[in-house]
């Protein structure tokens, strides 16, 4: 059993160190690029796009720091839910603006970062259990 748990947090992690340099390189794009290098098929306002690569780097800071600082483990399946909507949300715009194989691009990415929010939710929900317990006793 502890081999099991230490290939799957080993998978974990690797899955999140390749996410978290793909979400800080893409919302650093568009942090930095001009508004007008942005434009797709489907016309997006700049600020959205700016607000998106915030989103994106933050997101990308979650999915690493607070896993690897052991402090306030909840935020990294956290960060991989609003990730996947981010990704869900792209897979949409990409599927509109005509081609199907890009979208799943975005689309593998989101199913990566649902494996991250459930793999680590379970992890953080077991890691507060015997606190909640001990709470619940003592009332």
């Amino acid at each position: 059993m502890k081999q099991k748990t230490r290939t799957s947090s080993a998978a974990l992690w690797s899955i999140q160190g390749l996410l978290a340099a793909l979400f800080l390189f893409a919302g650093g794009m568009k942090l930095v690029m001009p508004i007008e290098m942005m434009k797709g098929p489907v016309e997006l306002p700049g600020l959205f796009l700016r607000f998106i690569g915030v989103c994106e780097v933050l997101g990308a800071i979650g999915l690493i720091l607070p896993e690897l600082l052991r402090i306030k483990r909840v935020l990294t399946p956290v960060a991989a839910a609003g990730l996947t909507i981010i990704m869900m949300g792209a897979t949409v715009i990409t599927a509109m603006g005509g081609a199907l194989a890009p979208a799943g691009v975005p689309f593998v990415v989101g199913v990566l970062l649902s494996v991250v929010a459930y793999g680590r939710g379970r992890v953080a929900v077991r890691a507060a259990a015997p606190r909640a317990s001990a709470f619940a006793t003592a009332a």
